[in-house]
């Protein structure tokens, strides 16, 4: 069950100044010159990711996951004899279980 993350990139919020030239094709004519001033994150950018890791982390503390030591983004949960892994990869999810309902009751 992969369940993709669209809006974790886009609607971050950065903490840095980051200005960027205008994109083509959105650039206004008569001011070329001028630059755009980032206040969210866009996809790929490199600062992104770790700020949605960190608020990630905040989340899943709350539902008894935890970060495995050999790998960071792969988390678990184990509730008696069920277990559930969540790895993340850039924008997607990937959720792993032996339990249907735990893996359905963890998307909704």
């Amino acid at each position: 069950m992969a369940d993709g993350c669209e809006n974790g990139f886009p609607n971050g919020f950065v903490e840095e100044e980051i200005y960027m030239d205008q994109p083509e094709g959105f650039t206004v004519v008569g001011e070329e010159h001028k630059v755009c001033h980032l206040q969210r994150s866009i996809y790929s950018f490199k600062a992104s990711f770790p700020k949605l890791e960190i608020r990630f982390d905040e989340v899943i503390q709350g539902y008894d996951f935890v970060k495995h030591d050999f790998d960071p983004l792969c988390i678990k949960k184990v509730s008696g004899s069920y277990v559930l892994f969540l790895v993340l990869y850039v924008d997607d999810i990937l959720l792993i279980g032996n339990d249907i309902k735990m893996l359905g009751d963890t998307k909704a």
